[in-house]
């Protein structure tokens, strides 16, 4: 397992500091896992097609990104 680094502890005590309830810690944590799972997706999308978002080398190949659409999960 990875260790916590001080940017990291310093980082979080930051966040921790604007919570005043288990709610609000359960509601910051959901939004910090969606954020990485939101990376992670463009990641793999990136590796998938060859080339990264908004690059020219997928204009008229065929395999180009088409769009977003919001997309709603829902999760506990």
């Amino acid at each position: 397992m990875a260790q916590i680094n001080d940017t990291a502890r310093e980082r979080t005590k930051i966040l921790a500091s604007e919570c005043t309830s288990t709610q609000d810690i359960a509601t910051l944590l959901k939004s910090l896992f969606a954020g990485a799972i939101e990376q992670m997706l463009e990641a793999e999308m990136a590796e998938h097609l060859g080339y990264n978002k908004h690059s020219v080398e997928g204009n008229n190949t065929g395999n180009s990104r088409n769009g977003y659409n919001k997309k709603t999960i829902k999760s506990e």
